[in-house]
């Protein structure tokens, strides 16, 4: 067998690139609707939300601790490394595909199905712990949109009876202002939802790896996993933003504004406790639905059609790439 602190080695790096691309994928979900209202330039933009990001991830560790022992049984993986590299391939793999084809999917269904996929090849069902995956993934996971649409929705639909009699030029020269606070808000809760996943699956390696007693997150994790989330983010996923903000519904400021405040809204519930939670699906259904708001033949329901698709396919696509790798590292002998 290797030197098992080598494969942790290994294992650290790539789950810190998995967080790179999480970042560079998920750079749309805050500031898609910004660049798009032109409120401000994709450059600053992406600025802005790379130093958010960071700050955000700094915040807290309750969704960590979720990924970390809520969805396997960690005792019971012990010592099996290989599990967590492969679980790290097939979510990096998926992320890769769906940025390249420019489709907002999920980084969280992608993880978390490379885990399930990797812990089921090794153990079968016996690690896997069903009832946290239920009660803290799964139905997060289905909610989340849907309160994300409601959100923006019921938002939309309060702006427009309040402001009904005001001069529209004047309404989006305020909220040009506005979604500026609008898009910071949403970077800082995609940061405290996100990078905290990398936390967990890193935790969950050194705790497999004999490195810690407990799933208790180091503060070098926290604080490497922020930074690398933040230099992803700075990169950023043009096909997404255009994806997002050109292509479900012509967005204005003040669409943008109830669509971000809205979505960020759900996402800094969701990780008050501790549900990892699809920051994509949360802001594309908030999008969803101040644009319904107005109308519902304002939606391009086929784009949205396409995007839920590549949800659905996320969670067995990554499962079955992460279990095929972990085939593989068995195979080359670096699996017990």
């Amino acid at each position: 067998m290797p030197d098992i602190p080598w494969l942790l080695a290994m294992v650290v790096v790539v789950a810190l690139v998995f967080d790179f691309t999480n970042g560079a994928h998920d750079t749309a979900n805050a500031i898609a609707t910004v660049v798009s209202t032109k409120v401000l330039s994709p450059g600053k933009a992406v600025l802005m939300a790379g130093i958010l990001n960071l700050m955000g991830a700094l915040i807290g560790t309750h969704v960590a601790q979720t990924v970390g022992s809520g969805i396997v049984h960690p005792d019971m993986i012990r010592g099996c490394q290989a599990l967590t590299l492969a679980a790290l391939f097939g979510a990096i793999a998926w992320n890769l595909l769906t940025w390249y084809l420019g489709l907002p999917s999920s980084s969280s269904h992608a993880l978390i199905g490379g885990l399930i996929g990797a812990t089921l090849t090794y153990t079968g069902t016996e690690a896997l712990n069903f009832a946290s995956i239920l009660r803290k993934i799964l139905l997060p996971l289905m909610i989340s949109p849907l309160a994300g649409f409601a959100a923006g929705y019921l938002m939309m639909l309060a702006l427009s009876h309040v402001f009904c009699r005001a001069h529209p030029r004047k309404i989006n020269r305020a909220f040009r202002k506005l979604q500026i606070v609008s898009s910071a808000f949403m970077a800082t809760s995609h940061g405290t939802n996100d990078a905290q996943k990398t936390m967990g699956i890193i935790t969950l390696a050194l705790f497999v790896g004999h490195q810690i007693p407990d799933t208790r997150v180091p503060f070098w994790v926290q604080l490497s996993c922020a930074l690398v989330m933040g230099m992803g983010t700075m990169v950023g996923g043009w096909k997404i933003i255009k994806t997002m903000g050109h292509k479900i519904f012509n967005l204005e400021a003040v669409h943008g504004f109830s669509a971000e405040t809205s979505a960020a809204a759900v996402i800094s519930v969701s990780s008050w406790f501790g549900a990892p939670i699809s920051t994509t699906h949360v802001i594309s259904a908030s999008i969803l639905g101040v644009g319904s708001s107005k109308r519902l033949s304002a939606v391009r329901w086929g784009v949205a059609g396409r995007m839920v698709t590549a949800w659905i396919l996320t969670i067995p696509a990554a499962a079955a790439v992460a279990a095929a790798c972990f085939e593989i590292l068995w195979l080359l002998g670096l699996a017990q």
